[in-house]
């Protein structure tokens, strides 16, 4: 078998998760589904970065220790992983002891090949990026990220020799030895690594994170920036530490490596990562796919701007395949995507309520009535359609295109919808109606089978109308059935 190991980034808990958390969240979920129904053996890994400043700040805030609250954040975060159905098999938070070592063990391997050294440094940093910025990357005076004025710090910290590996870099992403998905993200990581890469600072003094966070080996007085310490979870989770066999498993021996992340983190995951991996003399993960925002009225939701959307609360509200089909249908993978509750219920009512549901709800009210039980009298009418489908929707997976691959199964759905109407299947009786609900029946199976991917509580649904279940219809062969048209899949929104 393939070995596939895929990761969401893990996200500071400042604060609730917002609905583009859940974007990540469910973007990783679908590939690690498909990787598996393709028949690779697959580790999906996310978690929690809780050593930032960003989450000190925040309990300060709330007047709670620290550990209280990243504790109580964390668990809100496993929370949403749970509500979305995610599929992931392990969940990492950056205070767990495996982390600790294993970002102790990646700093002294560093420092080992000569890269980490100390330095008095003055710079303008963003607690929101947690970055240190040069006066030209910042937006009239600005974060470009935060739209938030850089502090200007002064004290002396351990640097990481970036620089030393540019060249190295630049040619593992220009030959696509780690493949950058899309190709614009590609070439902005180019542009940076052709503007020379700079070294950058790995250490925080102990005043300044405030006793936070995983401590510097061998130097008490500093605590580890944190991309530094929050980048190692990837190998940290496939026991990088202190577990040689299953590291070299997960990581040495040359499985796919994919890390999903949003592109405000690109130059972290495509530069920093690498040099860091290469100074350690580790392997580079193979692909980094980069999404885009949700967007609130055209500005990025963030929790520093105040403008969250709670996926959770919107789960509660509308179910969780109907938050995990929008984030899929209603955002480009590749580019931002705005969020309003009435483009939800648009996207809501048009493809699920009169849609897909519509659909089943019809033809097992057919199905039910005519007591339908045997498909085998199906005459192929939807075959061609379906291998076609199956194939667009393969294609689409494999670069990450989730928006089109649901766009060719709902072909199938408007094309089953078509035949009915066409076929008047309601006004026939005898073999002709079986014959049309046979091909019906097909059509849905199939549709059930691919969505699984995407709605797994929704294909499930699907398949128990049919008294079927997916380890089933992905047998040599369904022949009988039992149909019962239960309540509609999605009640239409008002």
């Amino acid at each position: 078998m393939n070995k596939f190991y895929i990761s969401t980034t893990i996200p500071y808990i400042n604060g609730d998760p917002h609905i583009g958390h859940a974007l990540e969240f469910v973007e990783a979920d679908v590939i690690a589904r498909y990787r598996r129904v393709k028949g690779d053996d697959v580790f999906f890994l996310t978690g929690t970065d809780e050593n930032s400043l960003k989450n000190i700040q925040a309990a300060e805030k709330a007047g709670v220790p620290v550990r209280e609250f990243v504790d109580e954040y964390a668990k809100r975060f496993r929370e949403l992983v749970k509500a979305l159905t995610i599929s992931n098999d392990d969940f990492i938070r950056t205070t767990e002891e495996r982390h600790i070592r294993g970002a102790q063990k990646l700093w002294e391997a560093c420092a080992k090949a000569g890269d980490i050294y100390k330095k008095q440094y003055r710079g303008l940093y963003c607690v929101g990026c947690e970055l240190f910025y040069l006066e030209k990357d910042l937006a009239n005076g600005l974060c470009p990220e935060h739209k938030t004025k850089p502090e200007l710090i002064e004290e002396e910290n351990y640097f990481f020799k970036l620089s030393r590996y540019g060249e190295k870099i630049g040619k593992f992403i220009e030959s696509g030895a780690l493949q950058i998905i899309p190709e614009k993200r590609k070439a902005e990581m180019l542009t940076f690594v052709r503007e020379g890469l700079e070294d950058f600072s790995i250490s925080r003094s102990n005043a300044r994170a405030k006793h936070w966070g995983v401590s510097v080996p061998g130097d008490s007085s500093q605590k580890m920036y944190v991309w530094f310490d929050a980048l190692s979870n990837y190998v940290n989770a496939v026991g990088y530490a202190d577990d040689e066999p299953r590291f070299k498993s997960w990581w040495t021996e040359n499985p796919e490596i994919v890390h999903v992340l949003g592109k405000g983190v690109a130059r972290f995951h495509a530069l920093y990562w690498p040099g860091m991996l290469l100074s350690a003399g580790l392997r580079l993960p193979t692909e980094l796919f980069i999404h885009g925002y949700i967007t609130l009225n055209g500005e990025k939701i963030s929790k520093s701007f105040g403008n969250v959307v709670n996926p959770t609360d919107l789960v509660k509200k509308y179910g969780t395949d109907a938050v995990r089909y929008f984030l899929l249908r209603g955002v480009s993978a590749y580019e931002d995507g705005d969020f309003s509750e009435d483009r939800f219920k648009e996207i809501y009512n048009a493809d699920l309520a009169n849609g897909i549901g519509n659909l089943v709800q019809r033809v097992t009210t057919l199905g039910e009535k005519a007591k339908f039980t045997d498909i085998r009298v199906a005459t192929g009418k939807f075959e061609t359609d379906v291998e076609r489908v199956k194939k667009e929707v393969r294609e689409s997976l494999e670069r990450y295109e989730f928006h089109r691959a649901i766009e060719h199964i709902w072909e199938l759905v408007s094309l089953a919808d078509k035949y009915v109407n066409e076929t008047k299947v309601w006004g026939k009786d005898g073999e002709e109606q079986k014959k049309i609900l046979a091909d019906l029946t097909s059509v849905i199976l199939n549709i059930a089978n691919l969505l699984d991917l995407f709605l797994p509580k929704t294909a499930e649904k699907i398949l128990k109308r049919f008294g079927l279940t997916i380890a089933e219809i992905r047998s040599p062969k369904v022949s009988s059935l039992y149909i019962k048209k239960g309540e509609p899949l999605f009640q239409r929104l008002v």
